[in-house]
Order: C-alpha cells, then sequence, then structure tokens
C-alpha cells in the first residue's frame, strides 16, 4: 500500500499529458481554437471536461495530485507559456482534480501513518521542494507538522517553501519557531539569515550567520552567505576573509567563486571578476547565476550573440524562479546594450513578473499612510524644537533619493576627496525605524533615544572610517527618514538626487533590485511610489532647514560636472580637489547596481532613455518627463 500511495509515475504522466492536449487544444490552427467565438473561459472549461475524465478515474491522492500538477505546470513552462497563465491553468486543475476525488482520497493523508510514512512524507517534500513545485510541498510539511509540532526537519521543509513562495514574514515565524525547538540546529539559523537577506535586513542575517557557523563551524554554505552579506554591508575585507577561507577547504564552491567574483567588479576589478566568474562555468556549464552576472562587467555588443544565444537556452530549461529572473534581467540588459528595444522590454517583463513571485505584495495603502504619519509627526515646530537635543557632529552625510536616480554617482564623486569616506549604503535608519515603527510615526522620539540612537549610528560611521572630515551614507530609502535623521543629528548634510521620474521608474524596473523593493516589479506600483515619494519629498523641502538640504539634478551634472561638483563640495564645507572630477578612477569598493556604470567617465546616455520603451510604459507616462 505504501508504494503505491506514492508511486507517483501515472499521475506524472497524466499531468505532462494534459499539458500537451492543452497547448493541441489552443494551437490557432486546431479544430477546437477555430470554434467561433470560443475565448479563453471557453477554452479553459473544454480542457477541465477533460481533466475530469482523464484524472478523476485515477483516484488521486494528494501527492499525486501534487506531482500531476507540477508535471503539468512544468511542461507548460517548458513550451513557453507565460508564468502567469500557467499559475492561474494550473489552479484550475488542482481544484478540479481535489473536487472530483472520492473522499478516502482526499482525506487519507491526514489519518495516523507510521514511522515509515512519515519517513516518505519528508522524502516527497524534499522532492517537491527540489523541483520547485513550493506550494506542493507546503502543503504537505504543513501536514507534517500539524501532526507533530516539534518534528523540526517538517518545521525545517515549511519555512523553506514558505520562503521560496515569497512569504517570508511566515517562513521568518516558522524558523524561529524551529529555533525555539532545536535551538542547535545551525540549518534553521542558516535558514532565517535567508529570510533576512531576501528581504534587505542585512544586518539582522549576519549574527544569525555567525550563530549557525559557531553551531558548525566548517559550515562552508553559511560561510559563504556570510561573506555575501558583508559584501552587500559594504564591509569588503571581511567578505574576502570568508570567501578565502571557503575557498581554502572547499576550491570548487560555486557560490563561493561567485562571490569572490562580485567582490572583484565592485572592487572595479572587471577582468578579474570575468575570470573568476568563467571559472564557476568551467565546473558547472549551467550555473545560470555566473552566466547572467558576466553581463554587469561590461557593456553587451552584437559580437556577444553566442552569449545571449546560451542565456535564452539557460532560461527555458526549467530554472527556479530566482535563477530564471537574474538571467531574465540580463538578456535584458544584453538587448538593451545592442538597442532592440522590444526584446529588451520583453525580457523584463518576464524577469518582473518571475521576481514579484518571491516578494510581499506592494501596499499602496499602506505607504499613503506611512507618508501621511511622517507629514503629521515632522512639522517645522517640530524639528525645531528637537535640535536641542539633537548631536552636533557634522560628520553624518546622507546622499538619498529614488534607486537608480544618481545615488552611487554622488556618493562616487564625494568619496574621492581625500577628507570624505564612503560607507556605501548602510541599513542603519531602516533599521531604527522598524524598531521603533509606531513611535516613529506619533511623535518625535524622546531625546534620551536620539541621543543613543546619535552614538550608535557615530559608531556605525567609524567602522568605516575614524578619522574621515565627512562619511557619506548612500541608502537610497533614507529619504522617508530625513525628519527623523535632521532630528538626531541637525548638522547632518542630506543631499537629494532628482532624475527624470520616468527614467528613474524605468531604471528600477531594468533592475533586479532586493525583494524588499517591491514597488519596483510593477509599473502600476512605480507610477504609484513615485507619487507618494514625490509629495514627501515636497513635505521635506518646505519642513528642514534651507541649509541642511541640497537638490542636485542628475541630468544638470552629468551636463555640467565640474560646477555642480564645486557646489556639492561648498554645501560640505570642503575645499576643492580636482580628484573629484576623476571619481571614475576611486578603487574603493562600491557595493551597488551602479558597480560599473560609476568606473566610467560622466556620460549622458542614460538621460532620456525612457523614450526608446515609450509604447511600452504607459503607467509611467503619466508622471511625465518634467524634473520637478
Amino acid at each position: 500500500m505504501l508504494l503505491n500511495w506514492f508511486n507517483a509515475r501515472e499521475a506524472t504522466e497524466a499531468g505532462t499529458a494534459l499539458a500537451d492536449e492543452f497547448l493541441l487544444q489552443s494551437e490557432p490552427g486546431s479544430k477546437s481554437a477555430r470554434r467561433k467565438g470560443q475565448d479563453v473561459q471557453q477554452l479553459l472549461e473544454s480542457f477541465l471536461r477533460r481533466v475530469d475524465r482523464q484524472a478523476g478515474a485515477l483516484k488521486l491522492n494528494l501527492f499525486k495530485r501534487a506531482r500531476l500538477a507540477n508535471s503539468f505546470k512544468w511542461r507548460l513552462l517548458e513550451k513557453g507559456i507565460e508564468q502567469p497563465v500557467v499559475e492561474e491553468l494550473t489552479r484550475a486543475l488542482v481544484l478540479r482534480i481535489a473536487a472530483g476525488q472520492p473522499s478516502g482520497a482526499v482525506q487519507a493523508p491526514t489519518q495516523k501513518v507510521s514511522g515509515r510514512q512519515s519517513q516518505a512524507l519528508h522524502i516527497e517534500g524534499d522532492q517537491l521542494l527540489r523541483e520547485g513545485a513550493y506550494r506542493e510541498a507546503l502543503e504537505i510539511f504543513r501536514q507534517l507538522v500539524d501532526r507533530d509540532g516539534r518534528d523540526a526537519i517538517a518545521r525545517n521543509g515549511l519555512g523553506n517553501s514558505l520562503a521560496q513562495l515569497g512569504q517570508y514574514s511566515e517562513a521568518e515565524a516558522e524558523f524561529k519557531r524551529l529555533i525555539g525547538i532545536k535551538p542547535d540546529l545551525p540549518e534553521a539559523h542558516f535558514n532565517l539569515a535567508g529570510v533576512y537577506n531576501a528581504t534587505g535586513r542585512y544586518h539582522d542575517a549576519e549574527p544569525a550567520l555567525r550563530r549557525a557557523l559557531k553551531l558548525r563551524p566548517s559550515y562552508i554554505d553559511a560561510r559563504v552567505r556570510l561573506g555575501s552579506v558583508q559584501l552587500m554591508l559594504g564591509r569588503v575585507s571581511e567578505a574576502q576573509d570568508n570567501f578565502e577561507k571557503a575557498l581554502r577547504v572547499s576550491p570548487r564552491h560555486l557560490n563561493a567563486l561567485t562571490g569572490m567574483g562580485q567582490l572583484r567588479a565592485l572592487m572595479g576589478q572587471f577582468a578579474e571578476a570575468e575570470t573568476l566568474l568563467k571559472q564557476v562555468l568551467e565546473l558547472d556549464e549551467r550555473a545560470s547565476y555566473a552566466w547572467a552576472s558576466l553581463v554587469s562587467l561590461r557593456r553587451m555588443t552584437a559580437a556577444d550573440s553566442a552569449w545571449v544565444k546560451k542565456a535564452e537556452a539557460l532560461a527555458a530549461a526549467g530554472l527556479s524562479g530566482v535563477d530564471e529572473a537574474a538571467l531574465r534581467f540580463a538578456i535584458g540588459k544584453y538587448y538593451d546594450d545592442v538597442q532592440d528595444f522590444p526584446r529588451a522590454f520583453r525580457s523584463y517583463e518576464r524577469a518582473n513578473q518571475l521576481h514579484k513571485m518571491r516578494a510581499v505584495p506592494f501596499d499602496r495603502d499602506g505607504l499613503v499612510h506611512f507618508v501621511n504619519d511622517l507629514v503629521r509627526v515632522y512639522t517645522p515646530e517640530a524639528l525645531a524644537s528637537a535640535r536641542r537635543g539633537g548631536s552636533d557632529s557634522t560628520r553624518p552625510v546622507l546622499v538619498v533619493g529614488m534607486p537608480r536616480s544618481g545615488t552611487s554617482l554622488v556618493e562616487q564623486i564625494i568619496a574621492s576627496h581625500p577628507a570624505v569616506a564612503g560607507a556605501g549604503e548602510l541599513g542603519f535608519w531602516t533599521a531604527v525605524v522598524h524598531k521603533h515603527e509606531t513611535a516613529v510615526r506619533q511623535q518625535l522620539l524622546d531625546e534620551s533615544l536620539r541621543k543613543k540612537i546619535a552614538a550608535d549610528y557615530l559608531r556605525e560611521l567609524a567602522v568605516h572610517s575614524g578619522s574621515a572630515q565627512r562619511v557619506v551614507d548612500k541608502a537610497p530609502a533614507n529619504i522617508d527618514y530625513l525628519g527623523l535623521i535632521h532630528s538626531v543629528f541637525p548638522n547632518a548634510r542630506l543631499i537629494y538626487l532628482r532624475r527624470d521620474p520616468i527614467d528613474t521608474c524605468l531604471s528600477c524596473y531594468f533592475q533586479q533590485l532586493g525583494p524588499a523593493l517591491n514597488f519596483t516589479m510593477d509599473l502600476e506600483d512605480l507610477a504609484h511610489y513615485y507619487r507618494e515619494h514625490q509629495r514627501l519629498m515636497a513635505h521635506w523641502r518646505r519642513v528642514l532647514p534651507a541649509d541642511a538640504l541640497l537638490e542636485v539634478p542628475y541630468e544638470e551634472l552629468v551636463s555640467e560636472q565640474e560646477p555642480w561638483t564645486r557646489r556639492i563640495l561648498e554645501f560640505l564645507n570642503l575645499p576643492w580637489d580636482p580628484r573629484t572630477l576623476d571619481f571614475h578612477q576611486n578603487t574603493r569598493a562600491v557595493a551597488t547596481a551602479s558597480a560599473w556604470q560609476v568606473r566610467q567617465k560622466i556620460y549622458k546616455t542614460s538621460v532620456q532613455r525612457w523614450r526608446n520603451y515609450k509604447k511600452f510604459i504607459g503607467p509611467l507616462l503619466e508622471l511625465g518627463d518634467s524634473t520637478t
């Protein structure tokens, strides 16, 4: 009976056959598709009647249903059907099969099972995870956890399934429960760090990875991920140390080699980066992330057609959603570089569809309420009263703006001055707001808490330089917190990058940013976010002192480099230094998506770039091409 329960070959073959029949039925030349007036809904109903006849007779249990649905889904994806269409068809398939099964077939999984049966369930769940059937795996692991809440393996599988589906808060809760059950399990801390990493909470990921390594010093994957997190935090030497330690133990570790390649790229050592990435590909020609990373090292040309041919073959080969997304973003960049704009946009659109599936849905109303609260709390009177309890330090320089608005360029310019250190994108203020969000949205923080925050931030800046007159924190997200930051550091200098809204939003859409930036994956979400961004920025202009905030128009900066560079240095009370004009020669690591761009001289090709895509970006056109 047990073998019959889990032998899913029949169900797998049925799923593939159903997909093939659906494709045949929906072909333009097929008899059913030629029927006058037949629409998608009619086609779907016809397909589901076929499901009733063929799958209904199989008496499928939960696990065979999962295998049938998974083979059906992957067959359609292999044949080039769009992901949203495939997901909708698969959901309809699962619902119809479940509705048509005898009650015994549906209820069997909830019956008490033996240890051997439980082990088989674990094996099936793990197999579904490996195949990318995350919803089906979730169902299995949830049933196992319901039977035994202290089943650490099942809870770990449940957390992994949730994380793969982009349900990060639920995944975080499961891994924390797992740690409560089995605190000495290194994988639990490693996977919790993975959730933090996926949501951009790198400061939280680091201690979780250190705990995993303390429990198991030989845990190479944890050491490599720790290196990647440190790279995102701008701590390049520490990241390099961890990658090197991993490679001494395992010289062929693909993720460690890839991480070292990324490190070299961030340091501007693009030839060395390419060598390392090609070494990864020699070890595994299907290492899609390494293949995708090659595009970020230079501008592609028509001579790179072999690259795009291989990339498209890999993307169609049944990769996981996250790996395919990375490759589709890279393919988009290739076509953009060679000015095949329709293909570029289609690639970016597919990439964002995949990327969005792993992110928490963007909450438009939540953003409106957040901006409303900031406008209400941070009035001119409140900020004036806060000066008395604020830090008198003049070290902090915060470069803010929309993502992809030129913040990395300005940081690189300023950091090329000998009296300045660049700290990269610090997550400090985001972490502060996350911890004290209720208070931040209700009133000014009390003086004692602001003094503590100031001391903590200055210690953070000292990690990057103990002697520089100014230290630059260029996290774009800090635009939301300018009132809070000014209440803590009234003498800090705030530089806001203002770029054409359509160029800015399109550049966000064309870049694989972290899942936490979930508004970047949909054009309508981007347009909504930008309008709220403008509304909040208009408020900061009204309430902040004129000598605290400098607005830098990106388009003017790239066309009038020296005048604007002088103006920025004057704003920071720094003497003129010609090295700031040669910012592209600065060898400091730049841990952002702009690592290649800031190694180039000032160029103007990004100005009005959106016109190449005008017919594809309707929701963004409503923003206008004004930079006001």
